[in-house]
């Protein structure tokens, strides 16, 4: 897209609008709008939903934290970056690259952040994006006794830690109530950076990200949070669900499976499905406190809303934890856009979108020209109306394994050439492979265009480099 096609949403300088890029962590499709979990509680995201454009088909462009933010901050897929997991850094692989919040800052935008935005350990969230930023605070002692995080206090564990009564299991994935107000856990302060930004006198537009952990593990929520869940639902998880597999899909639902079973064994699996629930709605509640802030402020009228998720996350869905696959459970997210510019509120856009998208989508909301290195397609058209068309979503997940997902039809294709096709609007819980039927093989080569030509070498691993915190520099060992 060129730089005139910006032309529709160009405004005066000093009209340029505000961007409010709101994100969450690990939140799959169970919220109220999407429907993906019958009774959960996020009235604030749907009341976001009703006045903006609610995107029920949205995907992450990887099922996993740091290659999904990567994409999304930078503008380009994974499979050209090469960054395919949380143990490579982007900035040293690609010293030249310019993020969203940098080429808004280069275009006259105030950048401000708090929070999980970018990948949350050290060396992820370069100091020179920002004008101004909060890093993350954390709820869970695990996280404050690793050197990933030298900026936060170092603290014991309190007592009755892990909460979820689970001894000698791995160690973040924890879920419970903390002996704190609400006020004191940790996203909270991200929280309260927004309201005070949003009180503050602004010469320039602003770009504010806030990034939430929830409910990310730890699943920690204050108690009402949980009692609003007494009796939880669990996934339906058919004995012969992963059958009709090719190997390297069972490889993928493998992963941590000891995890799953150790929950199960426990008979901990409603206790976490219930925790998870939890970490939703006190995510939601956060949100809508941020919502509340920006709507009392100066800045209510001119704001770009973005509400995102990185990925997915599965429950036991395909036996499997985490997210880390190519299935709707892990690559599905909400994304909701509001405020200046989004005609026809409240109308869902069911066609299949990607987080990349939002990179052009956000500077042509704003006026500005388009970057040409941007892999992503701008949203705009769908903003403007509820029925335009766009390319469908394509997600990766480590080099050479690629899904396609339109409004209809999930295919995915492995590097060793083996195959999954879904049919989400017959079979929504992706039961039943149909990669073999020869009568869908004009339908697999239609979609097979999609997919990248070429995935790129991973990009060095954080073991590759001696980092320095204190100047934010790296040298290959």
């Amino acid at each position: 897209m060129g730089a005139g096609a910006a032309t529709a949403f160009a405004l005066q300088p000093k009209q340029k609008p505000n961007v409010l890029f709101l994100s969450v962590d690990d939140m799959n499709d169970w919220v109220g709008c999407l429907g993906g979990y019958p009774g959960v509680k996020t009235p604030n995201i749907d009341r976001l939903a009703k006045r903006g454009a609610l995107f029920t088909n949205a995907h992450c462009a990887s099922p996993l934290c740091n290659p999904s933010r990567t994409a999304l901050l930078t503008g380009m897929r994974p499979d050209t970056t090469g960054v395919y997991n949380n143990d490579q850094w982007w900035r040293p692989a690609h010293p030249d690259y310019v993020t969203l919040p940098m080429y808004l800052r280069k275009h006259g935008y105030h950048a401000a952040g708090a929070g999980k935005v970018f990948h949350h350990t050290s060396g992820f969230n370069p100091p020179d994006q920002w004008d101004e930023f909060q890093l993350q605070e954390f709820d869970d002692p695990w996280y404050r006794r690793l050197e990933w995080y030298p900026w936060v206090k170092k603290i014991p564990n309190p007592p009755g830690h892990p909460f979820n009564g689970i001894q000698n299991f791995q160690g973040e994935f924890d879920w419970g109530v903390l002996d704190r107000k609400e006020e004191d856990y940790g996203d909270m302060k991200a929280v309260r950076f927004a309201g005070d930004f949003f009180q503050r006198q602004h010469s320039k537009p602003f770009f504010l990200a806030i990034g939430l952990w929830h409910p990310h593990i730890p699943m920690f929520a204050p108690r009402k949070y949980f009692d609003m869940y007494p009796d939880p639902k669990l996934p339906e998880v058919p004995e012969n669900d992963l059958d009709d597999l090719p190997p390297m899909a069972k490889k993928f639902a493998a992963a941590r499976r000891n995890e799953h079973e150790r929950i199960v064994k426990e008979g901990k699996w409603r206790d976490a499905v219930r925790a998870y629930l939890a970490a939703i709605s006190f995510a939601d509640a956060m949100i809508g406190m941020v919502l509340d802030a920006l709507d009392r402020s100066a800045y209510g009228k001119n704001t770009v809303i973005v509400f995102w998720s990185d990925n997915g996350w599965h429950l036991g869905e395909k036996v499997h934890w985490h997210k880390s696959t190519l299935w709707e459970r892990a690559t599905h997210v909400p994304l909701i856009v509001a405020g200046t510019g989004v005609n026809a509120a409240g109308a869902a856009r069911k066609q299949s979108v990607s987080l990349l998208d939002l990179y052009p989508t956000v500077l042509e909301m704003c006026g500005l020209p388009a970057k040409k290195e941007n892999e992503g397609e701008s949203l705009v058209p769908l903003l403007k109306s509820a029925t335009a068309k766009h390319r469908p979503a394509v997600s990766t997940f480590g080099p050479g394994n690629h899904m396609v997902r339109t409004e209809r039809w999930r295919y995915i294709r492995y590097s060793d050439g083996t195959e999954e096709l879904y049919d989400n609007i017959a079979d929504r819980n992706e039961y039943r492979n149909l990669a073999g039927d020869a009568r869908h093989n004009a339908l697999k080569a239609e979609l097979a265009q999609y997919f990248p030509k070429s995935s790129v070498a991973p990009a060095p691993e954080r073991t590759d480099y001696d980092f320095d915190y204190r100047t934010h520099t790296w040298k290959r060992k």
